[in-house]
């Protein structure tokens, strides 16, 4: 079995510069990078939970996609919060958006800080390609 990285558009200059792949696949199985909710044109993170969760959702699809999968192949979600409890409600909804149903093994983790100053969340996820369907 071989492994594949996949680094869609300008995330191969992260691969490059700070040497992590968004997503390795191996076979079916899929680990896909932490995804953050930052503004792509500004590289400044979005305002409030629910824009980071959405940039950040969009980035695991975006993701996924690249290494042959989709969101409802997704079968382990992992969040990291800086506010767990007070941001959780406005996280689920946007989460519901996206994960509509089949919904993933899911466990939400509080941290006191992540990788840039100002993000909110961060996700990571595991897939099997073509499981969604």
């Amino acid at each position: 079995m071989k492994r594949h990285l996949a680094n869609p558009g300008a995330t191969q200059a992260l691969y490059d510069r700070l040497h992590f792949s968004q997503a390795t696949r191996a076979g079916d199985l899929i680990w896909v990078s932490g995804q953050t909710g930052i503004d792509a044109t500004t590289l400044t993170p979005a305002a409030g939970m629910e824009a980071q969760a959405r940039l950040a959702f969009d980035g695991v699809r975006n993701v996924l996609e690249a290494a042959g999968a989709c969101l409802r192949d997704i079968v382990e979600l992992t969040t990291f919060h800086t506010d767990l409890r007070g941001d959780m409600p406005a996280f689920a909804r946007v989460k519901d958006e996206y994960l509509t149903d089949r919904y993933p093994s899911w466990t939400a983790v509080g941290v006191s800080q992540l990788a840039l100053p100002g993000l909110l969340v961060e996700i990571r996820a595991v897939a099997v390609a073509g499981s969604g369907t």
